[in-house]
């Protein structure tokens, strides 16, 4: 069935309902005549009178009557399936699929979502932990989040975090091994705790600053995971240097675990930003969210 054919049956849906073209053309919006010219070239197709016409009346015929009966209450049925579409706009509900990194999962994302999801029970926020650069509209994610200077030109941008300190860091027992180093450059003569980065199949990089010139270092070593849990793990065994956020190793630098070398040479990377394809329709649950997680300097 052809879309000027439903439009037509819908038209003669509200005549039927209304039993007057003067009150069906209101209620549709369109002039009376047109209106009249609709219905006509509905019978004129089906080969059938479906509404009776006099000066004063308009009643469907039996045959109107069967069609109304069938047409009626799915068409009512349609727009209550639209009207309930526009509840979630207004509802916050609904799933909302992230890709993530660790680290930004554990200190923003999910403090965020406790605030979130007290108040708004209806939402669901599933989270995708990977260090690779996720296509969302290929992966059929809602957003992403990445450090900034990594996200695509044509994705909206959002910061949700500020920048984030790291820190190069290795376990008493293998710095008595291994004397610290005083500069990058030392840091050839050490065995590394690595991430590896699934998108390019590459060891991540070591962001050093010598001056006003930053560059980024890859160390050989014994292991190699993509979760930085794992890392944290690998080197409070006294297996080799790591590279890791700050807040991540903190408590282990004041109780002793751990020993931070070249704190002048690491410089902050660039905080966490959500990002997600234009949308000129988002749905309140994801507004919502986009708000909570944003980024506001105190």
């Amino acid at each position: 069935m052809r879309r000027d054919e439903i439009a037509d049956l819908t038209a003669f849906v509200v005549v039927a309902e209304e039993r007057s073209f003067t009150k069906a053309a209101a209620r549709l919006g369109m002039a009376q005549s047109a209106l009249s010219q609709i219905v006509r070239r509905i019978e004129e197709r089906l080969g059938i009178r479906l509404l009776s016409r006099t000066t004063r009346s308009v009643a469907p015929t039996d045959a109107g009557e069967r069609l109304l009966a069938t047409l009626g209450p799915m068409l009512h049925d349609l727009d209550g399936a639209i009207a309930s579409l526009g509840e979630l706009r207004d509802k916050p509900s609904g799933t909302i699929r992230i890709t993530t990194v660790e680290h930004a999962a554990k200190t923003i994302l999910v403090p965020a979502m406790k605030r979130l999801l007290l108040d708004h029970p209806d939402i669901t926020v599933e989270m995708t932990i990977d260090y690779g650069l996720a296509d969302v509209v290929a992966d059929r994610f809602d957003a992403g989040i990445r450090l900034g200077g990594e996200i695509a030109k044509d994705m909206v941008a959002v910061r949700i975090g500020p920048d984030t300190p790291m820190a190069i860091v290795g376990a008493p027992s293998y710095l008595r091994k291994h004397p610290a180093p005083k500069s990058p450059t030392q840091l050839t003569e050490h065995r590394a705790i690595n991430l590896r980065l699934p998108t390019s199949g590459t060891i991540n990089g070591w962001r050093l600053k010598s001056g006003a010139r930053e560059t980024r270092v890859r160390i050989d070593g014994p292991l190699v995971f993509n979760t930085i849990d794992l890392i944290l793990d690998a080197v409070l065994d006294g297996h080799g240097l790591a590279y890791l956020p700050l807040d991540q190793v903190a408590g282990h630098l004041e109780n002793g675990r751990l020993t931070r070398v070249l704190a002048n040479s690491t410089p902050d990377l660039p905080g966490y930003h959500l990002y997600y394809p234009n949308r000129r329709f988002s749905s309140s649950a994801f507004r919502l969210f986009v708000e909570t997680l944003r980024y506001r300097e105190s």
